[in-house]
């Protein structure tokens, strides 16, 4: 299947606007390479608009480098595209940034999608990268976030690498990790009345299956599906189990 997917520009904002129908908005993690979404965007356009936009997790000044503000700039994107009735998709920092969206706008908000995300408790992937020049080390860094150890090609060994080599993406991305771990969602859970869906590797370490559990136990209007010999990033690893996953709840909720 062909991957090319523009990206349009628009004021301020970068993003993927694909297919028509009710919208859903992909918010991907703190590395792009892990959250890839060309499955679920392949398949999904055919069936609704699928909108992926670019945050500027890289780009803000570091005081604005945080989830609450690029919950905030998600905010600002969603109204200046007017999109209503939307469901957010988040995968890991992605799902947080949801989470704190939607419990500020609740009315933009028809449901909700997390996968392996943070917001209760998360195993750092970043902490610190003490060897951050020697590949060897960013890969196997790179392969706890999968079961499979070859998901850590070396296009994405490659890609982390040139990031984490940038000292000024390198703080961000610091930043990115220390607010998320302060930025507990845990008290918040039962606010929440829109319909979730929680897709979740059984093997995730990031994100241990703990933490599924307990946004199940904790969101009102909660499901729960399992990915087997999954990590975290379920939609890169098991594309086609999780987009079915997601059709078969969608289906049922819009």
């Amino acid at each position: 299947m062909s991957h090319e997917n523009a990206i349009t520009k628009e004021g301020k904002f970068e993003f993927l606007e694909k297919g028509e129908g009710h919208t859903i908005i992909i918010l991907h993690g703190l590395f792009g390479a892990l959250s890839n979404f060309n499955e679920v965007i392949d398949q999904f356009s055919q069936k609704y608009k699928v909108v992926v936009p670019l945050m500027p997790l890289y780009d803000s000044p570091l005081l604005k480098t945080s989830v609450g503000a690029m919950a905030e700039f998600i905010n600002e994107f969603i109204k200046f595209k007017n999109y209503n009735n939307v469901t957010l998709l988040g995968n890991s920092l992605g799902g947080h940034i949801a989470l704190v969206y939607a419990l500020k706008h609740p009315e933009r908000v028809h449901s909700m999608v997390l996968t392996g995300s943070s917001g209760l408790y998360e195993n750092a992937f970043g902490g610190s990268f003490p060897r951050r020049e020697d590949k060897e080390y960013l890969r196997q860094k790179i392969a706890v976030t999968f079961y499979d150890p070859a998901v850590a090609t070396d296009d994405l060994v490659d890609e982390v690498h040139k990031i984490v080599n940038d000292r000024n993406k390198l703080v961000r991305i610091l930043a990115l990790a220390k607010s998320a771990i302060r930025h507990n969602m845990e008290k918040d859970l039962v606010k929440f009345k829109m319909p979730a869906c929680l897709i979740w590797g059984k093997n995730d370490s990031i994100t241990p299956p703990n933490v599924a559990e307990e946004f199940h136990a904790k969101l009102p209007d909660s499901e729960l599906f399992w990915i087997d010999k999954c990590g975290h990033a379920a939609m890169m690893e098991h594309p086609e189990e999780f987009n079915q996953l997601l059709d078969a709840w969608l289906s049922r909720k819009v």
